[in-house]
């Protein structure tokens, strides 16, 4: 089993930086990929950062060049910082572990930019 935890997120304005952190821990054994998702209501789940154990990166068009994804393979931690924000990324953001085995989810952390 993986226990997944986030933290951060919080209420910034338009324009403004927050940074997400979540941690793994538990049985995390072999290549695996840690990711952030979002979910707006009324929307479905969408992918807004990767990495993989071997550091490669993948962004969707929305977030490119705003957001960055990080990760620390020792301590089975991953960060995203984001910045630029917009109303439109207001949303629940929710760390994911991916195995070969199964998805594990964190519990979600609520973003929202608004003035």
């Amino acid at each position: 089993q993986v226990q997944v935890v986030e933290s951060g997120g919080g209420l910034v304005q338009p324009g403004g930086s927050l940074r997400l952190s979540c941690a793994a821990s538990g049985s995390i054994v072999g290549f695996y990929v840690m990711g952030w998702y979002r979910q707006a209501p009324g929307k479905q789940r969408e992918l807004v950062a990767s990495i993989t154990s071997s550091g490669t990166i993948a962004y969707p068009d929305s977030v490119k060049g705003r957001f960055t994804i990080s990760r620390d393979n020792a301590k089975n931690t991953v960060s995203l910082r984001m910045n630029s924000l917009k109303p439109e990324d207001t949303a629940v953001y929710y760390c994911n572990v991916h195995f070969i085995r199964g998805d594990y989810w964190g519990q979600g952390t609520q973003v929202t930019v608004s003035s």
